[in-house]
């Protein structure tokens, strides 16, 4: 590597093949030592934009693309690990450091959770609050 464009491309290379993937299937545990450290392992990005996201980025329905954070705009059914299931809207303000809140509904201010990344199987995102 001799110049400052293979640097930047090799940087980018790794953040996409390596630190990406890895914040995708990395535990709870591992992905709080990594917050941590952050701006040493990736330098300086916001943790909420690029470690979280990418973590929770796998489940799909929790995300939207180009934001940072859990989506809040549609319902969601989240299935843990034990076979409970819940159904509500993300709360992006509460859901910190790998862990989901759900709000019941719209109009009400019951929420539920935390559940840690660990502990959801599935997210199914619903197309509206009754489904």
């Amino acid at each position: 590597m001799t110049t400052f464009d293979e640097l930047v491309t090799s940087r980018k290379r790794w953040i996409d093949e390596v630190l990406k993937p890895w914040c995708l299937s990395a535990n709870r545990k591992d992905l709080m030592r990594a917050a941590m450290d952050w701006g040493d392992i990736a330098g300086r990005v916001d943790e909420e934009a690029t470690l979280w996201t990418w973590a929770w980025s796998r489940f799909p329905e929790l995300v939207h693309e180009g934001l940072s954070g859990v989506n809040e705009t549609l319902p969601v059914k989240v299935t843990l690990k034990s076979g409970e299931s819940l159904t509500g809207f993300p709360d992006a303000r509460e859901s910190k450091n790998g862990q989901l809140v759900l709000v019941a509904s719209e109009a009400e201010t019951k929420s539920y959770g935390p559940f840690l990344i660990d502990d959801i199987a599935d997210v199914e995102r619903l197309g509206a609050f009754d489904e």
